[in-house]
């Protein structure tokens, strides 16, 4: 037995010095198991995914090997959340506990730190935007003169959706770098020197993934001294890395070249009749594009968009060209008017390949909003890209997630990133699903494109929600769906309160269920994962049918068609695999903890009238499958009574 599996057995085992500096920590055989893999990875540098069930602790199984092997290691999530609750909960107790503190950084994002240089220039555009704008330049002000880290988080007098918050921090598009007058007092350039000496520095996917494809000037990199990277919830990371290869517009962009163009030209006396005139041009054509823009907010192909929609997008090649001419003729007039030159000339040649789509192999969209829109080039397999982003990294790859496997197969999962070779293991959750849980499949319901399909399943969930006064989460695949539930259950009279996506941020929603302790949460994707939920808030969870992706999204369209050329089954390879990953996340809401019980309800008749619905049904925690309503509602009042 190696050192390093010795040291593992001692920290996650029976006699843990875990069990007493760590709430609910309890010894666990699937996490031991999952740690001995990421440490052998570590050791031998070969490549892992595991995929690790609800309850199994893989946080701590890939903690603690990090923390003993002495290397440099990078922890990506895909949210903040759990960010947040490594860098200020978890490492800091148990390098304690294990007796290795170590030098650990969080890394966000440039927009989460305050921009002193754009924070300098905000009282022109804040003394247009009324008082509230005004008050909340103060406080940030007032604020940022105090704070060593500049994480705008810390500023709770201001709310997160503020106007104020674009025009005081940065993206990389307006970022000076190290041409800025105050690059040396910048939080962002601080915290990257932290993360950059830290022993274990925490990031996101995004910033993963820029820190491998760009390297931005002066601010120094993350990934050449790392020798391991560990990705958590990596089941979205082959999603991210799809769209981070997106040549985009955005009517965000050309809103915030405009403004901050004219802001800087104004401040070095360059703001002539001539620039004014050709960044009004520019604002023009946005608008005119927005208004031809597809309404609804879904995505629709170029090739489905009005012709009069492409034909502007020539003439917005055109207005950035004379916008980035002029800049460029005023020679060196400052680093701001540089750096929007720079970004002129980068959002041309965006419009000009986005212009010329017709004679692109890639993917070309649209997603228009109220008062939005947006316009990609996608390619339709990134593989490539990605792989050759991963293998330029001289580090151990590690991924793990609840959901990364279709049965034991991780085919879909792998073939995404790229990489090879990766090894590949599957660690059953630990929690009782056969005693705790089970799966009622309501009987009867008409296929899912029934016009009365949703009515029919809000009237089959009711008695359950009566069974469980309310708690529950119930999980749509559209918003139509959702809407449609929520004006029939709002109607109705019964003892739950009600609360709907979209009538609130979702951090507020998830803080008043938990508040409520008979609350009916009504949610589409965003409440399908990343959702922790433990004790009896939560013991329903009911989905109206099985995740496949919209038929009519562009993307998808083009992904099947291209994987028929290759020769493979669109559905069994992708839409299949897509949708059983899926179902898994919402289910997965559920049992989180090892005194949580409840009932998933899956109301689509696929499950139980098609062949693939045995591949899903196999994919999912072991519950017993009961098809009488009474039967749920009775396991239920077991758990309640205590007699379960």
């Amino acid at each position: 037995m190696s050192s390093m599996q010795s040291s593992l057995e001692a920290f996650l085992g029976p006699g843990s010095p875990l069990g007493t500096a760590l709430a609910g920590f309890s010894p666990r055989p699937e996490q031991l198991e999952m740690a001995q893999l990421v440490g052998a990875a570590m050791a031998g540098g070969r490549h892992l995914a595991v995929e690790a069930g609800a309850g199994t602790g893989k946080t701590l199984a890939y903690l603690v090997p990090a923390l003993l092997s002495g290397k440099r290691v990078i922890i990506a999530t895909g949210t903040r959340t759990l960010q947040d609750q490594l860098f200020h909960r978890d490492l800091p107790v148990v390098g304690r506990a294990l007796g290795r503190p170590v030098a650990v950084a969080q890394l966000k994002g440039r927009a989460n730190y305050v921009c002193l240089y754009r924070l300098g220039r905000a009282g022109t555009v804040a003394g247009a935007g009324g008082a509230g704008a005004r008050r909340d330049l103060r406080r940030i002000s007032d604020w940022a003169v105090r704070t060593r880290s500049g994480d705008i988080a810390e500023v709770e007098s201001v709310a997160e959706d503020s106007p104020l918050w674009p025009l005081v921090t940065s993206t990389a598009e307006n970022c000076l770098g190290s041409r800025c007058p105050d690059f040396d007092a910048c939080h962002v350039v601080a915290a990257r020197k932290r993360a950059v000496r830290a022993d274990i520095a925490i990031v996101n996917h995004h910033l993963l993934l820029a820190d491998m494809a760009l390297q931005d000037e002066g601010f120094g990199r993350l990934l050449p001294g790392a020798e391991v990277v560990v990705v958590d919830e990596a089941h979205r990371f082959p999603e991210t890395a799809q769209g981070w290869f997106d040549v985009m517009l955005r009517s965000r962009q050309l809103e915030d070249l405009v403004r901050d163009t004219a802001a800087e030209a104004l401040e070095t006396g360059l703001l002539d009749q001539e620039l004014r005139a050709s960044l009004d041009a520019l604002l023009a054509v946005a608008r005119d594009l927005q208004a031809g823009s597809p309404a609804g907010g879904e995505p629709v192909a170029m090739t489905a968009v009005a012709p009069a929609f492409t034909g502007v997008l020539g003439a917005l090649a055109g207005a950035l060209a004379a916008v980035h001419a002029q800049l460029v003729a005023r020679g060196d007039a400052g680093a701001g008017v540089g750096r929007c030159a720079e970004r002129s000339g980068v959002l041309h040649a965006a419009a000009g390949r986005i212009a010329d789509w017709q004679t692109q192999a890639d993917l070309c969209w649209v997603q228009g909003g109220r008062d939005s829109f947006a316009v990609h080039l996608t390619p339709l397999d990134a593989t490539r890209q990605l792989r050759e982003l991963l293998e330029g990294q001289s580090c151990t790859w590690i991924f793990t997630s609840a959901t990364l496997a279709v049965g034991d197969d991780f085919t879909h999962f792998t073939a995404r990133l790229g990489l090879g070779p990766v090894d590949t293991r599957r660690i059953d959750s630990p929690f009782d699903y056969a005693r705790c849980a089970r799966l009622y499949l309501p009987p009867g319901l008409p296929p899912p494109q029934a016009p009365d399909y949703t009515g029919r399943c809000v009237a089959a969930i009711e008695p359950v929600l009566a069974a469980s006064r309310g708690r529950a989460f119930l999980l749509f695949t559209s918003r139509r769906a959702l809407q449609e539930a929520a004006t029939l259950l709002g109607a109705r009279s019964h003892g739950y309160r009600l609360l709907v996506q979209g009538t609130a941020p979702r951090s507020r929603l998830l803080a008043e269920f938990t508040r409520a302790e008979n609350a009916v949460l009504l949610g589409t994707a965003t409440f399908w994962e990343g959702v922790d939920i433990r004790g009896p808030a939560l013991v329903v969870v009911a989905i109206d049918r099985l995740p496949f992706a919209s038929p009519g999204d562009p993307f998808l369209q083009a992904r099947l068609e291209q994987v028929r050329r290759a020769g493979g089954d669109p559905f069994r390879d992708y839409q299949l695999p897509q949708a059983v990953l899926a179902l898994r996340q919402g289910v997965g809401r559920l049992i989180r903890g090892t005194t949580d019980y409840g009932i998933v309800i899956i109301c689509d008749p696929r499950l139980s009238g098609r062949g693939y619905g045995r591949t899903f049904l196999a994919s999912l925690p072991p519950m017993p499958v009961v098809h009488d309503v009474e039967d749920a509602c009775g396991f239920l009042r077991q758990w309640e009574a205590g007699e379960a």
